[in-house]
């Protein structure tokens, strides 16, 4: 019974081996793909900085308040493996952010009428009749640029293709690190199965050992 024990250890320990191998295999690839992307990516950055302007492809044109349009998910599977899945966020209709932003600039006005009927005998005077018509010519917005805007018109309506490449590049890097994330996870387990095994396997054979010697003893 113990040799028989031993040799199915040994062969699932051979089995594990070899998807350790693989997963090695796949992560060094998707690896090799990450760099080559970053690199590209910063690569087609630096083109259009250069035929735009460094000023024109700067921080300086970000938006006040950002959101992301993807997200990262991770779930836990029932055999202990991480999953990391990339996942767009969904952009609001127009009749929502519309909606929003009436309701936001409805605020001044209803807070001035209710002024007014509280201390209808305030003379203003045209410094405050001045700042008030200001105000209703300029309603108060969230932020200035829409959070879900493509990040590329931050830089103006006909950016250069070279700009356009790196956000693809930007956005292949996401998903990419998602996957690599999920089979980093993946081989840390498997090399946790084989730290195992591997024991199991050094105790199998100490009993195998130990019942040859009783054997030769009798």
């Amino acid at each position: 019974m113990g040799v028989r024990e031993l040799e199915e250890s040994s062969l699932s320990l051979d089995e594990k081996l070899l998807r350790f191998m693989d997963q090695l295999e796949l992560l060094e690839e998707k690896r090799a793909s990450l760099n080559s992307l970053i690199e590209q990516g910063w690569f087609s950055m630096s083109k259009a900085r250069y035929s735009m302007g460094n000023k024109q492809v700067s921080a300086l044109q970000y938006a006040s308040e950002i959101e992301p349009l993807v997200c990262v998910h991770a779930r836990k599977l029932d055999d202990g493996e991480v999953d990391f899945r990339t996942e767009k966020v969904e952009q609001k209709d127009s009749n929502e952010a519309e909606q929003d932003a009436k309701s936001i600039e409805d605020i001044g006005p209803q807070e001035e009428g209710v002024r007014r009927r509280i201390k209808p005998q305030k003379v203003k005077t045209d410094k405050e009749t001045n700042k008030e018509a200001s105000s209703e010519k300029t309603p108060v917005r969230k932020s200035e640029h829409s959070p879900q805007q493509d990040p590329l018109k931050w830089f103006g309506i006909l950016v250069p293709q070279t700009l356009k490449q790196a956000q693809s590049s930007f956005k292949q890097v996401i998903e990419l690190s998602a996957e690599i994330a999920t089979l980093q996870t993946a081989v840390l387990n498997t090399r946790q199965e084989l730290k195992r095994g591997m024991k199991d396997k050094h105790i199998l054979q100490e009993k195998a050992s130990a019942a040859q010697a009783d054997k030769v003893a009798d």
